[in-house]
This record gives structure tokens, C-alpha cells and sequence, in this order.
């Protein structure tokens, strides 16, 4: 394929020292994504574009945004209340013993894991998304309700299994959904916003089962029973021209016109080397943010009762909502994402080394209530890197997505067995501590790898622009000046 060399250098990102990205409600228009404007925009004045792309901004903001994010807290409600079930009887009722009930933890990841993949690849060439994803919420918000009526080991692990399976849409679909609204300075707050439900999902997902545990033995009914039927129930133009270019004129062929197949797109993200380091980079920060499927047994060693200790499990996550957001509005503005990454994990690491160390109360809630967004930030900033800087073809980055959250999440299911021998937790502190040393490594040398391929772009050397181009970039992307930005 040959490349056009007469395209000028990249331009600075939005003329500040400090690497300001470009304002949220502006659109970074380069010569090569004029060109490429809608005849219908054209006749638009700079202050007329800048009313129309905040108009369209607060419009997805307002109804789109929202609707993700109260779909997220029922997702991670019903994923989690398990953990909140271990404290109200579900052990005993069903007789299993700790590495069962470490199973019951994992195995709905074995259902989650495989099936979003394939569901990422459906959902690009769905003409509504979103009443897919909806279709799918009302499915395991009935699978969840259901769990009530388990009688057996058995039973349950077959039901988690299921339910992993419905849920496997919603995730990376959601993430697919939003890149597919915002741009690169809109973004990182979005997903912020979709994290920030994940934690009102875990903070008030104990603050709820607290309140169900008062109706233990109601009907003959057990309060972890109670749990699973009361959360399972409630889961139960010119300017669409505009929308479609704010997007376009960043990184290549619009989402609307686009006719990459499936299987090709699948097939360019597997053999981009970017994607692997992505890969597992997730995979060793999901198995730091795999307490959160044994935060209220974390909290449970400092042996308040069960009530007690399900109330303690909300001030960490409201904590980490308001941090989560700080970091992501800071990423978009700034521009940046690995000092940030490196900063979460040098926290994380100390947070660890707290909980090994000492049994003083008073220190180790502390660092409970700073390891939810120490240990889980970084993969707020992973999905932005994905978004960006595997965005074309749209195929490619949902597979991409699908590939990072479903390949990294699979730590979920061994680390499930880490967490025993209370209150130190060894195995599992020991072990999220090496994940984080290993994670900051190789986030390093993906940096490495970025920049070197900006350098091929810059040269103006046919072939080092060739060799970028094999690496992920399409020649679209180098006729727009784009780059591997934020690292």
C-alpha cells in the first residue's frame, strides 16, 4: 500500500507547553479531516460547529451516559452479592466448605469470559446496540433472581455459570458504545462515569444486603435468599452528520460507513503487537482488582459482625468514584495516562504492604479504603489506550476491547483461590504485589513501543511509516497526522 508523503507534519496538540489536549467541545480539525467534512457542514460557521458539537455532547450525556451507568451498578450488584451472601449463610445452607465456595466465585468468569468476543463482534454490526444490551440486562437480572432457589453446590455453580454468560454483553459493549459517541478528550471522564457506577454498584450493593439481612427467616426464607430475589427483581440529521465527522476527523473512516468485515477486523487485532502487552497488562491489573470479589471478607477480618462489616464496604468505593473521576478528568485534560497508571500502582504496592504487616485496625481499613481505587484505576486507563489507540477499524476495536477485558479477566478466576489464610491473606497480597511490580514493567515497555512507532511516523521515511503502518496504523490515520498519544 503506498503512502502519501506530501501530508505535513502533526501539528501541536491544542498550542499549550504543558500538553493540553484539546478542549472537550472543540474538534481538532487538521486539513486532511476538513476535506473530509459533510457537505451539509460546511456552510457552518466556528461558533455555529462549537454550539452544534455541545449540543451533541450534552444530549449523549443526558440520555446515554446515564442509562450505561444505572444498567453498570445492576451488573456489578448481581455479580457481586455472592460475596455478600457468604456473610448471611449461603455456606452453611448449601454446606460447602472455602474452596467451594472459591469455585462458586470463579466460575461465573468461566461463562462471562469466552462468550464476550463474540458478542463484542455482533454488536458492531447491530443497527441498535443498545436494545441489545438491554435485551440482555433483563435476562440475567432473571437468572440472578433465580439463584434464590438453589438447593444444592451444584445447583449454584450451574446458575453462575449461566448468569457469567448473560452478562458477558454488557462490559465491553458498553465501552464500545461510549467510544463510539465521544472523542479522545471526552472519553476518559465517560469511562470514569461507567467505573463510578461499578463502585455505587459495590458500595451500595452492601449498604443493600445490610437491609436484606434484616429479613432473614421471613416466609422461611434465609437472608441471602432474600438478597437474590430483591436485587435479581430490580435489574430486571445535520447533527447526526456532526457526530459522525467529530469522530471521523480524529482517526479514519467513520463508524457509519465502514465496511471492514468481522472476522477481518478480529483478524488485524490479534496480529497487533500493541494489543498482546494490552492484554496483559489487564490481566495482571484484574488480578489486583479481584479483591473486589472478596472486599467484604477483607473487611470481615477486622472482626466487626456481619452488618458492621457490609456498612464498612461503602466508604471505600464512594472514595474511589470521586478518585476514579479526578484521574480521568486530569488523563483528558492533560492528556496523559502512564505517569497515572504508575502512580495507582506505587499506591497499590504500599496498600499491600500494610495489610501483610500489621493487624492494627486502624491501618488496615485504611488501606482498604485506598486499595478499590489504587488497584482499579489503572484499567479505567487501559480501556481509554484501547479505544484510542486501536480505533480502526471499528471492528478491530471492539474485538480488541472484547480480547483485553475477556483474556485479562481470566486472573479473576484463579485468584479466587488466593484469598484464605485471614486476616493476612499471604497468598493473595503477596501475589497482587508481584502483579503490580510485573504490570508496571511492561506498561513501560508498551511507552517504549508507542514511541517508537511516533518516531517512524515523524521521519518522513516511506519506509519506517510502512513499518508503522504494519504495527496497527491505516493510511487514513497518516493522511489525518495521527499519533500515539498519552504516553
Amino acid at each position: 500500500m503506498s503512502v502519501s508523503m506530501d501530508t505535513k507534519k502533526r501539528p501541536m496538540s491544542s498550542a499549550t507547553d504543558d500538553n493540553l489536549s484539546t478542549t472537550e467541545g472543540q474538534v481538532d480539525i487538521t486539513d486532511a479531516a476538513y476535506r473530509r467534512m459533510p457537505d451539509s457542514l460546511r456552510g457552518l460557521s466556528q461558533d455555529e460547529m462549537k454550539t452544534l458539537n455541545k449540543k451533541i455532547v450534552r444530549k449523549v450525556d443526558l440520555f446515554v451516559l446515564p442509562t450505561i451507568g444505572i444498567l453498570y451498578i445492576l451488573n456489578y450488584i448481581d455479580r457481586q452479592n455472592l460475596a455478600a451472601a457468604k456473610l448471611q449463610g449461603i455456606m452453611e445452607d448449601l454446606n460447602m466448605d472455602t474452596q467451594q465456595f472459591a469455585t462458586a466465585v470463579s466460575i461465573l468468569f468461566v461463562g462471562y469470559l469466552p462468550f464476550q468476543i463474540p458478542s463484542n463482534l455482533i454488536i458492531t454490526k447491530i443497527s441498535r446496540p443498545g436494545m441489545y444490551i438491554c435485551a440482555a440486562v433483563s435476562i440475567w437480572g432473571c437468572i440472578s433472581a433465580a439463584t434464590a432457589a438453589v438447593k444444592s453446590y451444584g445447583q449454584l455453580l450451574a446458575v453462575r455459570a449461566v448468569l457469567g454468560a448473560a452478562e458477558a454483553v454488557f462490559f465491553p459493549g458498553a465501552i464500545y458504545y461510549l467510544s463510539a459517541w465521544y472523542t479522545k478528550t471526552e472519553l476518559g471522564k465517560r469511562i470514569a462515569g461507567l467505573y463510578i457506577a461499578q463502585q455505587v454498584g459495590n458500595a451500595f450493593g452492601g449498604l443493600f444486603a445490610a437491609a436484606i439481612l434484616q429479613l432473614d427467616g421471613r416466609h422461611g426464607i434465609s437472608g441471602w435468599q432474600w438478597l437474590f430475589i430483591i436485587e435479581g427483581s430490580a435489574t430486571v440529521g445535520v447533527e447526526r452528520d456532526f457526530a459522525v465527522w467529530r469522530i471521523e476527523s480524529e482517526s479514519g473512516a467513520a463508524e457509519a460507513s465502514e465496511n471492514e468485515s468481522v472476522l477481518r477486523g478480529f483478524g488485524k487485532a490479534l496480529s497487533d503487537p500493541k494489543l498482546l502487552l494490552l492484554i496483559f497488562c489487564n490481566m495482571l491489573s484484574q488480578t489486583q482488582g479481584s479483591i473486589a470479589n472478596y472486599f467484604p471478607t477483607l473487611v470481615g477480618s477486622l472482626n466487626f459482625n456481619s452488618t458492621i462489616s457490609l456498612l464498612l464496604t461503602a466508604p471505600p468505593y464512594i472514595l474511589a468514584g470521586i478518585v476514579y473521576y479526578w484521574v480521568m478528568f486530569y488523563s483528558d485534560r492533560k492528556n496523559t495516562v502512564y505517569p497515572l497508571i504508575l502512580i495507582c500502582i506505587a499506591i497499590a504496592i504500599v496498600m499491600y504492604v500494610i495489610l501483610i504487616a500489621t493487624l492494627n485496625t486502624g491501618a488496615r481499613y485504611f488501606s482498604m479504603m485506598i486499595l478499590p481505587f489504587a488497584s482499579v484505576g489503572p484499567q479505567l486507563l487501559l480501556y481509554k489506550t484501547i479505544n484510542l489507540h486501536l480505533a480502526r477499524p471499528v471492528s478491530k476495536r471492539a474485538a480488541a476491547s472484547a480480547l483485553v477485558n475477556a483474556i485479562g479477566g481470566t486472573s479473576n478466576i484463579w485468584a479466587s483461590y488466593l484469598y484464605y489464610s485471614s486476616p493476612h491473606f499471604y497468598a493473595a497480597f503477596g501475589t497482587l504485589m508481584g502483579a503490580a511490580f510485573l504490570f508496571a514493567i511492561t506498561i513501560t515497555v508498551y511507552r517504549w513501543l508507542v514511541l517508537r512507532e511516533n518516531k517512524r511516523l515523524d521521519s518522513g521515511d516511506e519506509d519506517l511509516i510502512a513499518k508503522a503502518m504494519k504495527g496497527g496504523v491505516t493510511e487514513e490515520m497518516v493522511q489525518l497526522n495521527w499519533r500515539y498519544e498519552m504516553y
